[in-house]
């Protein structure tokens, strides 16, 4: 445990300088998850609609009876779903979501070995992120995770890998499991499922299961944190794209009834609500025994509160990521000549990658290796032609693209980026007239800058990855290693819950990947986290003997070891907040012998309307001897949720972290507990004084439980210095109408006229060319757990629009397709309106603006004043001719004039 003693110092952290764009899980037109309230045949569900719908998926369980059903009439799809929410014996109906594969890094790829710089390892365990997490210990004393079973839902596995078994079956690594999809399944077509979960295109799921169990026989040293384990495999996704949460339900509960004793999924997306769906399945499971570990997601950027599903669920185990101490990389062999003397060099190869037999004269923009900005600005005019030159570029602040851009401008076709940090990277930027990109070490790039400012000649020899073989090469971390990855996302919850719950290793990590991809894969992500923790509970399960998810969550959270705040190279004296780390970077050995226990593995005082100043926990001594035990307060960084008073969109990547930390007091404060015993203490917390309570500080911190045995152990707790309820929900100047056609989400003027298709054809190619939707754009500053958007009609000139109702003091006659959305993150949202309302007609002809209303976090569903409303402009609808049987009779003869009956 870090212990700080800080006076309460203003620290300024600047705000990442890009574009961050928060984004929101699609819904799947016209498909819905049932809930039974008892078990039904879901077929004879399907049949009573009269064949209106299809059985997407039988989802009946032991802990969830339902069905996933798909109407074929998406228009008539919130009536039909309605209706089937009134039915006897349904206890919820709600929309299926998509989500896609986590956006992890991969940085290098590749087998074909040549060289390893890391031979393999026969003796003690020294894989970087083993000596992290103790993990090493186990495997040193014969600890593997024998008899322990974890079922992966991910992209499937590559079990063929001589590295993860190479069969699939009863006696194999990877022994069970299924496919739920195929590999042409994108989210959106129709899954062909299999029983063979063989990932052969994406490799994210094989990335997954080596850092659970890869064998030894492998050529770059790789080593299964719990070798012994049986995997089991749920492909839950094509090779490209997303997934919908009723799949991953499905999979969720076969998981569960094959018998898995723990279950991991690096799959993901925003939320931040404990009770969405499919977090709420999650956690049924928890609570039924089985340890659930999702990455807590890769959003970084985004800030705080940014909590990810399922991730998010109760009980359900957060898993934030740390940057590897070693930055292995998979590069590929060139060669290189300085005034006639060669030399070898490796590389990373890019998008494009057209290298081979390519040997021409390195030129650079300047011999600044410091320059962030390097290769960004237009080339001056008395730059000579590049087309006989490999061009050499810092990585820095601008895109690749524009780097590579300004070069092609003055004739290159070949572009070398080296790195500003450890290591190297996959470059992607597809430039008109360029056939390759690559990128090498900071180290090799400043070399040649060096060669090159001496007037010296280097001419770079570069072949085709495929065929120039691979060398590993392994870099110490020296800025990052064991602090949180920047791309880690941050908690807690919209209701304050604490997410995540610890770390492990996510950044720069070696292990397995699909044969036909490389067979061997270096990537970053929480992604990658998330199965180390998995494993982990394993190595718990054979020391502690213990499956339970409560208590193997609360020792590994109490022995973790929270890190400093740390960003791009610099460390701040304060510890960094709990919605960043949770209880910090797990400590497994320490966890799996540790004989003071805690009942919880985190507390929660909430916000200032909300405040909950009094937890009660016990500490039990399982140990043999009597302990005593003292109890102290080590606060970490409050972290700002808004830049300023005008601000409601939380700041990206905090702006400011402070040393204002919470009073806490215990009741007792020294004890002495006998061996096998247990004491409640009682914690009383007072808010940090003096914040600025209009921008929502989240204060943090660990409680310190010290034994005289030597033990060391820390709860994690935060707070909210403020109203979470205060706080604006609906961004008004970010909620607008637009054209469904504009991806740019330019507003339109008042009063534009939307020539829709005819009612009920709104896929139909054939109107394409002469229709254009509106599109409703509502921008959620913070999460909303209800959205609604009113029709309003702007006059009396239809018999629907005299006859409208009044929601919350608004005229409508009723909400589009998709309406109300429940438990949304913050984020933006896209409604493309084809005229149909939400009890399956048709808006008539005529003039009407959106009225959004979005529920503040804590507020009261009925009250109208607990929404945030937003206004478009108004905006006119007409439709083309055709059949429109869904508008009502006496409004089928077009729009009539403003002022008339």
């Amino acid at each position: 445990m870090v212990r700080l003693d800080l006076a309460a110092v203003l620290l300024a952290v600047t705000a990442v300088t890009r574009a961050v764009t928060a984004n929101t899980p699609s819904i799947v037109p016209g498909a819905y998850i049932v809930e039974y309230e008892e078990d039904q045949d879901s077929n004879a569900l399907v049949n009573t609609l009269g064949g209106k719908a299809t059985l997407r998926k039988d989802l009946r369980f032991k802990l969830f009876k339902g069905a996933s059903i798909q109407f074929k009439d998406t228009k008539n799809a919130d009536k039909m779903a309605a209706k089937v929410a009134s039915m006897p014996k349904i206890k919820a109906v709600f929309p299926v979501r998509r989500y896609p594969v986590p956006h992890h890094v991969v940085h290098s790829t590749g087998d074909g070995v040549q060289e390893v710089l890391s031979k393999r390892q026969k003796g003690n365990d020294t894989f970087s992120t083993h000596l992290m997490t103790q993990v090493n210990q186990f495997r040193d004393a014969g600890v593997t995770g024998k008899g322990i079973k974890i079922g992966i839902i991910d992209t499937g596995t590559d079990y063929l890998h001589p590295a993860l078994g190479g069969c699939f079956g009863e006696g194999c690594l990877v022994s069970y499991g299924t496919d739920l999809v195929g590999d042409a399944f994108n989210g959106a077509n129709t899954p062909k499922p299999d029983a063979d979960p063989l990932d052969n295109c994406n490799g994210h799921g094989t990335h997954v299961a080596g850092i659970i169990a890869a064998q030894s026989n492998n050529p770059y040293g790789i080593i299964g944190a719990a070798q012994d384990v049986t995997l089991g495999s749920y492909r839950v996704f094509g090779c490209t794209g997303d997934v919908g949460n009723d799949i991953l339900i499905a999979a969720y509960n076969m998981a569960y009834e094959d018998g898995s004793d723990i279950i991991t999924a690096s799959i993901g997306g925003p939320s931040g609500w404990s009770e969405d769906p499919w977090a709420a399945v999650v956690s049924r499971i928890v609570e039924n025994g089985v340890p659930c570990v999702v990455s807590a997601g890769n959003d970084g950027a985004l800030g705080i509160f940014y909590a990810s599903t399922a991730a998010n669920g109760d009980k359900v185990t957060a898993i934030a990521s740390v940057d590897n101490m070693i930055t292995p990389a998979l590069l590929s062999n060139g060669t290189f000549s300085v005034d006639g003397t060669d030399q070898s060099f490796g590389f990373t190869t890019g998008e494009p990658g057209a290298w081979t037999g390519v040997s021409l004269p390195l030129w650079a923009v300047n011999f600044d290796t410091a320059d962030p900005a390097n290769g960004c600005d237009p080339y001056p005019e008395s730059t000579p032609d590049l087309s006989g030159h490999i061009v050499l570029i810092r990585r820095g602040s601008c895109t690749f693209v524009q780097k590579v851009e300004n070069a092609a401008a003055k004739g290159a076709k070949y572009v070398l980026f080296y790195n500003n940090a450890v290591g190297t990277a996959l470059v992607s930027a597809p430039v008109d007239g360029v056939a390759g990109v690559a990128m090498v070490t900071a180290e090799q790039g400043k070399s040649w800058i060096r060669a090159l400012e001496a007037k010296s000649e280097v001419v770079v020899n570069m072949e085709d990855a495929e065929t120039a073989g691979k060398f590993l090469a392994y870099f110490n971390n020296t800025a990052t290693a064991g602090f949180l990855s920047d791309f880690t996302s941050w908690g807690p919850t919209f209701e304050v819950e604490v997410k995540p719950q610890f770390s492990t290793p996510g950044g720069m990590i070696l292990s397995t990947y699909p044969r036909a991809l490389g067979s061997y894969g270096v990537l970053s992500g929480t992604s990658m986290a998330c199965p180390m923790a998995a494993a982990v509970y394993a190595l718990l399960m054979n020391v502690r003997g213990t499956k339970d998810p409560k208590t193997l969550e609360n020792v590994l959270s109490a022995t973790a070891h929270p890190n400093l705040f740390r960003r791009s190279g610099e460390s701040l004296p304060l510890l960094a907040p709990v919605p960043q780390q949770g209880g910090g970077l797990i400590q497994a050995w320490d966890a799996a012998h540790a004989t003071t226990l805690l009942s919880v593995s985190s507390l929660s005082f909430n916000d200032t309307d909300h405040f909950n100043p009094v937890h009660n926990f016990s500490i039990s001594n399982t140990g043999k001897t009597a302990i005593t035990y003292s109890l102290s307060n080590v606060g970490a960084a409050t972290a700002y949720t808004f830049r300023d008073h005008n601000a409601i969109t939380p700041s990206t990547f905090p702006s400011e972290l402070t040393a204002d930390f919470a009073s806490l007091s215990f009741s007792p404060e020294s004890f002495t507990i006998p061996a096998g015993q247990r004491k409640i203490v009682t914690v009383t917390a007072t808010a940090p004084k003096g914040l600025d309570e209009k921008r929502l500080p989240v204060y943090s911190g660990y409680i310190t439980i010290n034994g005289t045995d030597g033990s060391g152990l820390s709860l994690p707790y935060i707070g909210v210095a403020g109203s979470m309820h205060s706080a604006v929900v609906l961004d008004a100047s970010g909620t607008l109408l637009s054209r469904a056609s504009d991806n740019s989400n330019t507003p339109v003027p008042d009063n534009l006229t939307f020539v829709l298709p005819p009612p009920g054809f709104a896929n139909d190619t054939s109107y394409r060319n002469r229709t254009e939707r509106p599109k409703l754009v509502a921008t959620l500053a913070m999460g909303s757990a209800l959205v609604r958007a009113d029709v309003v009609p702007m006059s009396n000139c239809t018999t629907v629009a005299r006859n409208a109702g009044v929601v919350f003091g608004t005229k409508t006659i009723g909400q589009p397709e998709g309406m109300p959305s429940r438990w949304n993150p913050r984020g933006t949202f896209e409604y493309k309106w084809d005229g149909k309302l939400d009890d399956g007609t048709y808006a008539p002809p005529g003039l009407y603006k959106f009225a959004v209303k979005a529920l503040r976090i804590f507020g009261d569903p009925k009250v109208g004043s607990e929404y945030d409303q937003a206004d478009t402009l108004t905006f006119r609808i007409k439709y083309l001719p055709g059949p429109s049987a869904k508008l009502r009779r006496q409004d089928q003869g077009g729009e009539c004039e403003e002022g008339k009956r």
